[in-house]
């Protein structure tokens, strides 16, 4: 659950921060999965089936080094776990009520000497809304803090429910935009800490320049309720239902 104080600091904020929410065995359980999947992107000359390499600046892939692995907990169903945690789910329904599913589950591994994740961007602007009812999470197995590149958000940049410009540059994943850096604010957390943030809200990494890696995973929570013409309830392979329905 959440307090009165809590829900007034994400409605003005944007984002909630929850420091170590997962921990111990359940945590080295998960991790155990992500090392599973880096390995298997350590086999690929070019990006398979859901995952993703990083990129040279002329746009072509890395061999060997990981990206993304897009709809994770189909890849690795056993996430599914972690998307449906109780301490999450809480947190969640206080926000958005007790029907909820999840969908467009991501694992970042953001490998050492260069790994990337997101730049400045909103979800939202990929998902054809500007709804106030998608609510994104961030979960951070491992520690992250400015070095290897932990989230960055600007707070209250959410409030306007304005979906700013994107554009999409060479050697880069995605589509990014600019924002005002002196309004940014670095989110170092430790290991098994989850931040929910709005899908409206600004927010991006930089690139990891440290020798350790930043494993982490995002996906976004919604009611079952709520229709999204991209990703429905009933034909969509990456919208799981995790709480009601």
């Amino acid at each position: 659950m959440l307090t009165q104080d809590q829900v007034v600091q994400f409605q003005e904020d944007g984002f909630l921060l929850f420091e170590e929410l997962i921990n111990g065995d359940r945590l080295a359980r998960y991790v155990e999965i992500f090392d599973e999947l880096v390995e298997r992107g350590r086999g690929l000359q070019e990006p398979a089936s859901h995952f993703s390499l990083e990129l040279e600046t002329d746009g072509s892939p890395i061999p060997g080094l990981l990206h993304k692995v897009q709809g994770v907990c189909v890849v690795a169903p056993r996430i599914l776990e972690l998307a449906s945690e109780p301490a999450i789910l809480d947190r969640v329904s206080a926000l958005l009520g007790p029907d909820l599913d999840v969908f467009g589950t991501k694992f970042f591994p953001k490998l050492p000497g260069g790994g990337t994740s997101t730049h400045w961007h909103q979800d939202n602007y990929y998902f054809g809304t500007t709804s106030e009812r998608v609510v994104s999470c961030g979960c951070y197995l491992e520690a992250a803090n400015p070095d290897n590149g932990c989230l960055r958000v600007v707070p209250g940049s959410h409030r306007s429910r304005r979906i700013v410009e994107h554009r999409q540059k060479q050697g880069m994943h995605g589509s990014w935009t600019d924002v005002d850096e002196a309004a940014a604010v670095d989110i170092a957390v430790p290991g098994g800490s989850v931040v929910l943030f709005s899908a409206n809200l600004l927010h991006g990494t930089n690139d990891n320049r440290s020798n350790r890696s930043r494993y982490s995973t995002a996906w976004h929570y919604i009611p079952g309720d709520l229709a999204l013409e991209r990703f429905p309830r009933a034909g969509y392979e990456d919208r799981h239902n995790v709480l009601g329905g």
